[in-house]
């Protein structure tokens, strides 16, 4: 069979699916995408600094990004609100440097129950900032979630790891910034908000990067370049999943993150989730599920 007519069979294929399942496909390639991230993260073993490491994450994506960028032009690129991207991007970074710091440092599947918080903090943010109105029920189980948080860290515990405070505040840093993309969402749309976002970690990382540069050799490009290249990759798989199938049908599929981070991190590099951890993410995966299901009916 030629190729090319194998290529279409598969195509057709793919098109037949219902929608619901090639978003939940997506999402799931996505997921396994951004774990194959922190496990090139991991595997660098600590040699090249977090600075260095969002460096090479922002500048290889936005090389990935400039045919996008390109074909928008100028018109496409200018804007207005330029004080609140910046803002953003601020935001934005600190939590990705954040993020890395705790990948490096700590189990792959505790890095990532964490960032499983994220849609709590949303949930409470965008009450402040974009005036949003949220059920008794949406509150109830966020506060569960928030629960859940705390069994993770246990404050207070002499086994308390610090870097689970650095977790949550990269998760809430990183929902103030995605709230602010639905504020920004009415003027700016994804590749502006993209362009601004992968220039300005290009920019700023670039100085404080050469102060702690480690020059990469042999496989060690491979995985700098594949943070990069994965990242973006990553980004493009969770935006076609939303765009193609219903978000509480799609959304129940990124939980597959946090089943891949345990099993590359019991494989590759031996970590055992504590008890604390498996009760916590628990009741996080639950809470956040049923918050998502709520949005996707007020939507309805």
């Amino acid at each position: 069979m030629p190729p090319s007519v194998a290529v279409s069979r598969l195509s057709t294929y793919w098109k037949s699916l219902p929608a619901n399942l090639r978003g939940i496909l997506w999402l799931s390639l996505g997921a396994f995408l951004f774990v194959i991230v922190d496990v090139f993260v991991k595997t660098t073993g600590g040699r090249f600094h977090p600075l260095q490491i969002s460096m090479f994450r922002y500048t290889i994506g936005f090389v990935v990004l400039t045919p996008m960028f390109v074909n928008l032009g100028w018109v496409g690129l200018k804007t207005q609100r330029l004080k609140l991207h910046i803002f953003r991007m601020s935001l934005a970074f600190m939590a990705q440097l954040g993020i890395f710091i705790t990948v490096l440092y700590m189990p792959l599947a505790d890095a990532t129950a964490f960032m499983f918080s994220k849609p709590l903090f949303t949930t409470v943010v965008a009450v402040f900032v974009l005036s949003e109105v949220v059920s008794g029920r949406r509150w109830l189980a966020t506060l569960v979630g928030f629960c859940g948080v705390l069994i993770m860290v246990r404050p207070g515990s002499e086994s308390m790891n610090p870097l689970a405070l650095v977790a949550v505040g990269s998760a809430l840093t990183f929902a103030v910034a995605n709230v602010l993309i639905r504020k920004m969402s009415a003027t700016e749309p994804p590749g502006r908000i993209l362009f601004y976002y992968h220039v300005g970690g290009s920019l700023i990382f670039a100085g404080p990067a050469y102060w702690v540069w480690v020059t990469p050799v042999g496989v060690e490009w491979l995985l700098l370049g594949g943070i990069g290249i994965f990242t973006t990759a990553g980004m493009f798989c969770y935006v076609t999943a939303f765009g193609t199938g219903e978000a509480n049908a799609v959304g129940p599929a990124e939980n597959l993150r946090l089943i891949y981070a345990a099993l590359f991190g019991f494989f590759l590099f031996s970590e055992i989730p504590s008890i604390w951890t498996g009760v916590g993410a628990t009741i996080i995966v639950a809470a956040t599920y049923y918050i998502a299901r709520s949005e996707a009916r007020g939507r309805g």
